[in-house]
């Protein structure tokens, strides 16, 4: 399997063709609860999860538009939660100019306790060396069978191509999304059999009632 390919992994151009579809993982993140170390403005990792047709959009240009790191340190560590499970076949991410894009990507699945430490020497589920992508026409294709059941991702940006800070503006998640399901199991219970509840049919005379 290539390291990367076209976006979408198609036959057919991706601008020519709707493929937001396959793209649209986003809206089953669970937003409110992305997190993301050494961002330079806090909750602008958020902002980086958008529909497919948006990944070509320029910032506004206001702090927290996109994803910064902290000035003089390219480092990025994002949490990802879903709000169910999925099972990720790509990813893209789009990254600013002048050697602010992501150089490399670490990837790790169903965890809550990465910091930058653990994240830089722990072994990752999969893990790319980025080229700088401004247009989102780049896929990364994951081993899928390792991204079966996925409930939460970190994304580890360890370094960029030369800038003081990271920048991302978009990052695109492809694959399948399964909600949670919770099965409510009904029992009933007799906790000590009780005589009113086992009549026997009354006798008439010294027989039973067979109609005689």
């Amino acid at each position: 399997m290539p390291a990367f390919q076209g976006c979408c992994a198609h036959d057919h151009d991706c601008e020519a063709q709707d493929c937001s579809s396959a793209w649209s993982l986003y809206k089953h993140i669970d937003t409110q609860h992305v997190r993301c170390l050494n961002e330079a403005v806090e909750g602008s990792c958020r902002k980086v999860f958008k529909p497919w047709h948006l990944r070509q959009e320029a910032p506004s240009g206001e702090p927290g538009a996109q994803l910064d790191s902290e000035e003089d340190d390219p480092e990025l560590l994002l949490h990802v939660p879903f709000s169910g499970s999925v099972k990720l076949t790509g990813i893209t991410v789009v990254g600013g100019p002048d050697g602010a894009s992501p150089a490399k990507l670490k990837v790790f699945i169903n965890r809550d306790d990465l910091d930058f430490s653990a994240a830089a020497d722990l072994p990752a589920v999969q893990e790319w060396d980025l080229l700088e992508n401004y247009g989102g026409q780049i896929e990364y294709p994951t081993h899928a069978a390792k991204f079966n059941g996925v409930h939460s991702l970190d994304l580890y940006f360890p370094s960029n191509y030369g800038a003081d800070r990271t920048t991302i503006s978009f990052i695109g998640l492809r694959g399948e999304f399964s909600e949670r399901r919770r099965e409510a199991v009904e029992a009933v219970y007799e906790a000590k059999p009780m005589p009113q509840d086992h009549k026997v049919p009354e006798r008439q005379g010294a027989g039973w009632n067979l109609g005689m």
